[in-house]
């Protein structure tokens, strides 16, 4: 059932694996999840802006893999036992950049995961060279790691990536209103995100439907 106007529904990410729309930007990044038993050493690091869908594909590895799936700023050194019980994935690296207990658990959770032999997928924005971590042995280990990024978007990710957003939120806007979105938005998976809150939150207090005309007034007094 589409939103009703004015009420203010929760909104719903689809992560399942065919809500990711393929396009050349990413097809390399989809084809090595996809491929994940063949990963060389057991592991992948996955990068790329915030919006590009790091945590979409994580999602669909954890289905595929059975993975358990973790943030790296709630990583415990005592925890490191349980979780090497299977696939694992790290979300988020660099956050622990500097942060000697995290280092330490990750470093140990890459050990012991490997051992047992199962697979381990770690996530950042940047490529591992910038994530500022100072533990030597886990900056060697994951800079030795194969990976796979996903690439600023072209306009037909772009669109794709605004329509899951609008649906993620119940909103099925006219057809016009993607098209023009492209015309006047930064070319960037932030800036997607970005309008489409921006537009949600508009319809909601202004109790108006997502067209066209709210977007441009949207647009009009972006800060």
């Amino acid at each position: 059932m589409n939103r009703q106007l004015g009420l203010d529904l929760p909104s719903h990410t689809a992560l399942e694996r065919d809500a990711f729309f393929i396009a050349p930007s990413n097809a390399v990044a989809v084809a090595m999840i996809d491929s994940w038993q063949a990963w060389a050493g057991g592991k992948l690091v996955l990068t790329g802006p915030h919006g590009s869908g790091k945590t979409h594909l994580v999602h669909v590895w954890a289905k595929m893999s059975g993975a358990r799936i973790i943030a790296a700023q709630d990583l415990d050194l005592a925890a490191v036992p349980a979780l090497a019980t299977g696939p694992v994935a790290v979300e988020d690296v660099p956050q622990i950049a500097g942060d000697d207990a995290a280092e330490t658990a990750l470093f140990h959770l890459h050990n012991l995961v490997l051992a047992e032999g199962h697979a381990l997928l770690v996530t950042g924005t940047a490529p591992v060279p910038h994530w500022g971590l100072t533990l030597p042995d886990l900056t060697s280990r994951l800079r030795g790691t194969t990976a796979a990024a996903l690439e600023p978007p072209d306009d037909t990710l772009l669109s794709a990536l605004l329509v899951k957003l609008l649906a993620d939120r119940q909103l099925t806007p006219k057809p016009d209103l993607v098209p023009y979105l492209l015309g006047r938005m930064d070319r960037s998976f932030a800036a997607a995100i970005d309008i489409v809150e921006r537009l949600d939150a508009a319809s909601l207090a202004l109790k108006r439907p997502v067209t066209r005309a709210l977007a441009s007034q949207v647009l009009d007094n972006a800060p």
